[in-house]
């Protein structure tokens, strides 16, 4: 009779263990599975987060809300992004203080079509605990100019224009991994000025991100996973500005096996999430 519940349970448990599906995986960059809390602790150990995200995945947005939220919890943070542009500082400054409400910021910044869904409750949760919240990214027209013309149009800048982005010269390596394989992707007929492009990107967002760190505070910075995949990128940027900074990146995956981590996957970076790729995408 024993043997025969025993026999039961185990059956059971195998059944609700096949039924368990989860959105989402952890990893190490050599494929090892980690836990939440394992990223959490280490998040909490840095200096900086980069969170490298697919920006469509909605489990990519929950799960940086959730972790800004637990480190928070701990210790003062700074958040920063790639989605709002250096030039729309004022604004989001003046939308954190309550000068302006939501209406009058969509109507005076360059908001993405999903910041509502997306990165709005990231803004919120810093306007609601007064966290600075840093706009990192070059604004759009400047590296439009790098992509056709390279860095020397920026040279053409007023001083002004020039205080939103990284000091110039921009230092740049096109033999950094990121970059040689936007070449590869984009064709041989590629301009070499569109990984600049990304490079005065990259670059801009380092900058910020290092003129706003801040004593025994937490920098969290949510970015494409491109830009910091295989720790080049902002990563390679930062440690030009502060060699001895403290980073831990993640980057964003779709698996359709969540269970183990692909190959081509390893070494992206310090954690690396797998995300199903059959979850709802925000657009």
């Amino acid at each position: 009779m024993k043997t025969t519940f025993l026999s039961i349970l185990f059956l059971f448990t195998i059944c609700f263990q096949a039924q368990d599906k989860k959105s989402y995986q952890l990893f190490d960059k050599n494929g090892k599975k980690v836990t939440y809390d394992k990223l959490l602790k280490s998040a909490l150990k840095t200096q900086i987060v980069l969170f490298g995200e697919y920006h469509n995945n909605s489990v990519s947005h929950w799960l940086q809300l959730e972790l800004t939220k637990d480190i928070a919890a701990k210790t003062p943070i700074v958040l920063g992004a790639e989605m709002l542009e250096a030039d729309n500082q004022k604004q989001l400054n003046q939308y954190l203080k309550g000068e302006i409400d939501q209406k009058k910021l969509d109507s005076t910044a360059r908001l993405w079509p999903n910041y509502k869904t997306d990165y709005k409750p990231l803004v919120d949760f810093a306007k609601e605990n007064k966290f600075n919240f840093i706009a990192t990214n070059i604004p759009r027209r400047y590296a439009s100019m790098v992509s056709k013309k390279g860095f020397e149009a920026l040279e053409t800048l007023t001083s002004e224009e020039k205080s939103w982005i990284a000091p110039q010269p921009i230092p740049y390596d096109a033999n950094l991994p990121g970059y040689v394989e936007m070449m590869k992707m984009m064709g041989e007929h590629t301009s070499v000025n569109m990984p600049k492009a990304q490079a005065s990107k990259d670059a801009t967002m380092a900058y910020f991100i290092n003129q706003n760190l801040k004593k025994d505070t937490i920098f969290i910075h949510y970015n494409g996973t491109y830009h910091s995949d295989n720790f080049d990128g902002i990563n390679w940027y930062l440690k030009q500005y502060n060699r001895n900074i403290q980073i831990i990146t993640i980057s964003t995956v779709e698996q359709k096996d969540i269970s183990k981590l692909e190959k081509e996957n390893y070494n992206k970076a310090n954690y690396i999430l797998v995300i199903d790729e059959d979850v709802t995408k925000t657009y």
